[in-house]
């Protein structure tokens, strides 16, 4: 028995060892410093941003982002937050509430980081709570300056409470030849622990598709030309990445406020590149 187990232990270190060699990390988080999200890798996103969503993205608040025993916490709170925004008559969604009922945190890595191809994965652990949105996503660097969609996006997982058990994993670009007018592709998996277990959510990118995977097994795989041929083609130039709690908005639907806080736990972060 011995002489049979100790080949297959060999061979298990030697396969190990080349998949390893496939893919060199290149950048990292994986939250051992307790406290506040490391400032040298991620910032914020602050206030009502997208999709009439019911939180405020709060700033450097413990309350809703801190790192502890070894996980990045991103928590929604149901609770009273003034919006300095707040315009009185103001038609706009984002000036016309005086507070919000939610807060919550976007980070982001836009302006310190961005990637172009590799690996990026994320393993965490995500809420469940009824009309909770949280997402790993990623933006063009050329948002801003290129109107979404044309900036794209990269949807690496999103989950709506209203939809139990399903990942969604999403492409988002405008339709070739035009700046405004959205197309996608995406697809979906399913599990019965996404809120009790950690998941590894994940891309595999290079200049001509975009494979999604959950727990290193893909199962959607985008063709970048659907964007577009060239270099002009948004999945073809550098992108930041994003991981945010969302709450209601118009995909999330209306938020059961009992169910709050409701957290989203990350043990790490990584991006790889092949050598």
């Amino acid at each position: 028995m011995l002489r049979i187990l100790k080949p297959l232990v060999l061979l298990t270190v030697v396969l190990s060892s080349s998949q390893a060699a496939d893919w060199k990390l290149v950048w990292s988080d994986e939250f051992d410093r307790p406290g506040a999200p490391d400032p040298t890798k991620w910032t914020y996103e602050k206030g009502f941003v997208r999709n009439q969503e019911l939180q405020f993205y709060t700033t450097d608040r413990r309350e809703n982002a801190r790192v502890e025993n070894g996980h990045l916490v991103i928590e929604a709170r149901h609770e009273a937050f003034p919006n300095p925004a707040f315009k009185e008559g103001a038609t706009d969604w984002a000036k016309s509430r005086k507070e919000a009922e939610y807060t919550s945190t976007s980070l982001i890595t836009q302006g310190l980081k961005s990637f172009r191809y590799g690996k990026i994965e994320v393993r965490a652990k995500i809420p469940g709570g009824k009309g909770i949105w949280p997402a790993i996503w990623m933006l063009g660097d050329s948002r801003g300056k290129s109107p979404w969609p044309a900036c794209g996006e990269i949807d690496i997982m999103e989950f709506v409470s209203h939809k139990p058990k399903v990942v969604h994993g999403t492409l988002h670009f405008a339709k070739p030849a035009t700046t405004k007018d959205h197309a996608s592709e995406g697809g979906k998996t399913l599990s019965d622990t996404l809120h009790s277990d950690f998941h590894t959510y994940g891309i595999e990118w290079d200049e001509k598709t975009i494979v999604v995977t959950f727990d290193a097994k893909p199962y959607f795989t985008y063709t970048i030309d659907h964007a577009g041929t060239g270099a002009d083609n948004p999945f073809r130039k550098p992108f930041y990445l994003l991981l945010n709690v969302a709450v209601g908005g118009s995909w999330g639907k209306d938020p059961d406020p009992q169910v709050y806080p409701q957290r989203m736990e990350i043990d790490w972060v990584r991006v790889s590149e092949k050598p």
